[in-house]
């Protein structure tokens, strides 16, 4: 991976996204049991940067490397599932390297 590219940028992007993601299971819990918010607030806000930087970076790509419609929605749809990004990269970005 590397970020000289879009793909390399995207495979990168994808794997933050998904971290960041599941950061929210640590902080959602200091959030709403022992109300300590900050830590929600920062993985909050890293998390909405990286999930408009993956989405937009899918369709740049998506439409760069002529993906179908239905690869480039299934791409989009990751964002939105737990480990998702992790298993698109795998089988899809992977494989385009």
């Amino acid at each position: 991976m590397t970020l000289s590219t879009k793909l390399g940028q995207l495979r990168i992007l994808a794997i933050l996204e998904g971290i960041s993601y599941l950061l929210f299971a640590l902080t959602m819990p200091l959030k709403y049991i022992y109300e300590i918010g900050m830590p929600n607030k920062i993985v909050g806000m890293a998390h909405g940067v990286l999930f408009i930087a993956y989405c937009a970076w899918v369709v740049l790509y998506g439409r760069e490397a002529k993906w179908s419609i239905k690869l480039i929605l299934i791409g989009l749809l990751a964002s939105l599932l737990p480990f998702a990004t992790f298993i698109f990269d795998a089988k899809v970005l992977k494989k385009e390297a």
